[in-house]
């Protein structure tokens, strides 16, 4: 029997040494952290793993992944320091054993009620990489018998290597993102010089100065919106954006975001139509974010509209799911741009002659939508016009 638990023991570590070389060729975040929880899983033997990420500036723990987590909207979810176990765990930088967790004063029960699991025991350790703790990986009900020191043992070799897996990959995306953000600036920046340079000339005349003004104006509030830009694409990106989940009127949000951009439809000398089902099926999500995506589209479908152009916004229902529909009669996406068009500072080539822009708005609004479970989808035809639908679930937890 002790030779039987031995040979499997030394199998488990025999795994983790592979896992580790794994973990190190690993740079992208999401792909490492699933592949860490469903590691620590299959190691230690129990029915669910999780990973909440430490936020040491703001000093505050946010769920971010699980192996029974089948709703993208918990990312982010807040887990108080003060008040949970894992929030022991990071304050402490100790690991711990709980085998009767419900008894646990400590335990966050907001994380049982998201997930539908009962948790009964937990094994959780710290994430520490150069004394700085980034999270805490837990092992949650063990499959049989309690947790012991060798599940400590390993769960804990195993969190040291995926403690500096994370930390490189945070190292990776950050600077790739910050390199693409300083090549966006670029265009910018190069306009606000020259445009400072020929405000200084003495014979600048006045219509000139006018003009330079402007181009200062609009190149300042496209550098502020790519930089608020920037942000939430960094927050999306890392996991850290806060859902607010709630059930929502579609309707109510459609006619709300309908609204907003009236003023500048009628200045631009489009019309608008809004349509959809008196009973549309409720929504569930955050609404908030929901309407930055409606509005994302529509600034889109007044910007590369036509003279005289139309836009429809629509709310349709079927097969478990609600549709958005904006559609315009702009000038269209050439098919080749199409599979670009959600990238990262991806502007269609000679749009930027018709409207400025970040580059972010669509990728931002990718994003969003799939951490609703949802989808976003374009369709476009040059000369015709452009249809973006928005796909979101509408049960709890459903994708």
């Amino acid at each position: 029997m002790a030779d039987k638990i031995l040979d499997s023991l030394i199998q488990r570590y025999r795994r983790l040494i592979d896992l580790s070389c794994d973990l190190a060729s690993t740079l992208n975040l999401d792909v490492l952290l699933n592949r860490i929880i469903n590691s620590a899983a299959d190691l230690i033997g129990v029915e669910a793993a999780s990973i909440l990420l430490y936020d040491e500036s703001k000093q505050q723990l946010h769920f971010q992944v699980s192996t029974n987590m089948d709703q993208p909207l918990m990312r982010g979810l807040i887990v108080p320091v003060d008040a949970s176990i894992a929030g022991w765990i990071v304050t402490n930088k100790e690991p711990i054993i709980v085998n009767d967790v419900q008894s646990d004063p400590r335990y966050y029960h907001e994380i049982e009620d998201a997930t539908d699991i009962i948790t009964t025991s937990l094994l959780g350790i710290p994430l520490i990489t150069k004394d700085k703790v980034v999270g805490v990986l837990e092992a949650i009900n063990k499959k049989k018998g309690q947790f012991e020191e060798d599940d400590l043992s390993l769960l804990t070799a195993l969190g040291a290597q995926a403690a500096v897996a994370i930390e490189n990959a945070y190292l990776f995306q950050q600077s790739d993102l910050i390199a693409e953000l300083i090549h966006e600036l670029r265009t910018p920046l190069a306009s606000l010089n020259a445009a400072t340079h020929l405000l200084l000339r003495p014979e600048v005349s006045e219509e000139q100065r006018r003009d330079t003004i402007e181009i200062i104006h609009n190149e300042t509030v496209r550098l502020a919106e790519m930089t608020t830009s920037f942000l939430d694409l960094a927050r999306l990106e890392s996991g850290r954006t806060q859902f607010k989940i709630e059930e929502f009127d579609l309707s109510s949000l459609l006619e709300e975001c309908a609204s907003i951009v009236n003023s500048r439809v009628v200045e631009n000398e489009l019309t608008m139509d809004v349509k959809y089902k008196k009973k549309l099926p409720v929504a569930y999500g955050d609404s908030d974010k929901i309407k930055q995506v409606v509005l994302n589209l529509l600034s889109n479908a007044i910007n590369y509209n036509r003279p005289n152009g139309s836009i429809m916004l629509e709310g349709r229902s079927g097969n478990g799911e609600v549709m958005i529909i904006v559609s315009d009669t702009g000038r269209g996406i050439f098919p080749e741009n199409l599979p670009y068009l959600f990238e990262k500072f991806f502007r269609a080539p000679g749009s930027d002659k018709i409207a400025h822009g970040t580059g972010l708005g669509l990728s931002i609004s990718k994003r969003i939508v799939e951490a609703h479970g949802g989808s976003i989808d374009v369709e476009s035809e040059v000369g015709v016009g452009t249809k973006f639908t928005v796909h979101l679930p509408t049960q709890r937890g459903r994708s």
